[in-house]
């Protein structure tokens, strides 16, 4: 009777997770979807540890309080451009969730009392892969999502990060792992009795925690900082990988299914990242595109004779109030900025005199998928205004004004004609096409990329220098005050 009240909690669990999976799609679900999901891992978290029986209700109430604590802090004190760090530490710390439990249960079978606890069972080769996959990719998923951790937050330098002979060293880790692979399975029947830490299979499963720390860390680095929304996505992937191994290790459906579902959504994800790039995932985890850059100071900065037009406060106020349609692009200068509610305030000014307003959205705009959908969401932003790249491409021919606010990469013209550009064929939103852009940044620094921008130079392009929130204050107070 027992049992079946868990499978039953399991079922309704695996509900909960897809049906909140499927209204994830939509920005104006997303925050139902993400609840019924946690509703779901809360449902397989309590029926598993009741069926284990391995804390008290107080105990687990204790659990849940200081739990709900700690994810309430950091929602409040994590701003929204530390949204990225914080999902690439969420992903770290479920690969090593993943790879503990498969150790736990490694240790399960050194007890003195081994036998009596696996029902007289021996580690079987079937247990000692999953272990293995478990272990490897939990601790691929830990080490990689601090480096790109790192990596976002500028404890590292978001250049790729590469040194001779680094490809051989990977190969030759990943052999060692698959030796250490071969060498549990082979001895998992005679490991039935104590023998830590000398056993051949413990010190096999010590190895392959160690190859997956160190690939994790040889797999990220050499990475540039252009292509951190992918990875952040792809080792949300890994994360879930990790935990359906460890699902198959515990027996667990609840784990297996959630994990599934992550480990695909992520790869999903992955391949759309990589497709909005105009890459392949072989070619974003060979590394070596973009990174920090040193950027070029002022405000006026020219490239090879070139010069930019800039402009003021004021200008840009009547130049969007006589507009009759304005479509706003977003990018990482406006989350660094914390810019989104000036925004949306600018947008509500212009919508009392009549300009039609738009939002257009990058796939990689930002530092992590759907970045800049989450801070325009914050912003109350209405979601019928929000518009993909192939949804709003085809208007900016009918746009008056196009107001870039701390995008680069993604409006970069030359990725159209510039083959020797390593942008060159990536997808961009078609601002250039607008009748006016207008592009507020505080220097002339390129992007991740590392590549100048050519739609600064464009002759009906407009330079705002400065803030972009104080500069967004100061264009609502002037179109205010006519």
């Amino acid at each position: 009777m027992k049992q079946n009240l868990i499978d039953i909690a399991y079922l309704v669990s695996a509900i909960l997770f897809i049906y909140g999976l499927k209204r994830l799609q939509s920005p104006s679900t997303a925050r139902g979807g993400n609840r019924l999901a946690a509703l779901g891992m809360f449902v397989a978290v309590v029926a598993t540890l009741f069926v284990q029986n391995l804390l008290t209700p107080v105990q687990m109430l204790a659990g849940l309080v200081v739990g709900g604590a700690f994810g309430a802090l950091l929602a409040r004190r994590v701003e929204m451009t530390g949204m990225p760090e914080l999902v690439a530490a969420f992903n770290g710390f479920g690969g090593a969730a993943s790879a503990l439990v498969a150790g736990a249960e490694v240790a399960r079978f050194l007890a003195p009392n081994a036998a009596e606890l696996m029902g007289g069972s021996v580690l079987s080769g079937a247990d000692a892969v999953t272990i293995s996959l478990s272990i490897l990719i939990g601790m691929i998923t830990f080490t990689g999502s601090f480096i790109a951790f790192g990596k976002l937050s500028g404890r590292i330098s978001g250049n790729p990060i590469v040194f001779p002979g680094a490809r051989l060293v990977t190969v030759v880790i990943v052999l060692g792992a698959v030796g250490a692979l071969a060498v549990m399975v082979s001895g998992a029947g005679d490991f039935a009795t104590p023998g830590f830490p000398a056993d051949p299979v413990v010190q096999a499963a010590l190895g392959i925690a160690a190859a997956g720390a160190l690939l994790g860390i040889l797999l990220v680095l050499p990475i540039g900082g252009a292509d951190m929304p992918v990875v952040v996505a792809l080792l949300n992937s890994y994360s879930g990988l990790a935990a359906a191994a460890t699902g198959f290790v515990l027996d667990n459906t609840a784990l297996i299914v959630s994990g599934a579902l992550v480990g695909a959504s992520g790869l999903i994800l992955t391949t759309i990242m990589c497709k909005a790039m105009n890459r392949s995932l072989l070619n974003v985890l060979a590394g070596g595109f973009g990174g920090d850059s040193a950027g070029q100071g002022g405000s006026a900065s020219a490239v090879a004779g070139q010069t930019v037009n800039a402009t003021t406060p004021d200008d840009v106020a009547i130049l969007l109030s006589y507009a009759s349609k304005v479509i706003f692009v977003p990018g990482y200068g406006m989350a660094v900025a914390q810019a989104q509610h000036a925004v949306r305030e600018l947008a509500d000014e212009l919508a009392k005199k009549g300009v039609v307003v738009k939002y257009a959205v990058h796939p990689v705009a930002g530092r992590m998928p759907g970045h800049m959908n989450v801070l325009l969401a914050e912003a109350n932003v209405p979601y019928d205004q929000l518009y993909e790249m192939d949804e709003i491409n085809g208007e900016f021919e009918t746009t008056d004004v196009a107001v870039v606010i701390g995008a680069n990469d993604v409006v970069n013209p030359a990725a159209r004609h510039d083959t020797a550009s390593p942008i060159y064929g990536m997808p961009i939103l078609n601002v250039d096409q607008a009748a006016t852009t207008i592009v507020l940044k505080r220097s002339m620094r390129p992007g991740y990329a590392g590549v100048d921008n050519e739609l600064f130079y464009n002759a009906n392009n407009q330079m705002l220098f400065g803030d972009a929130k104080e500069s967004i204050t100061e264009v609502i107070n002037e179109i205010k005050a006519l």
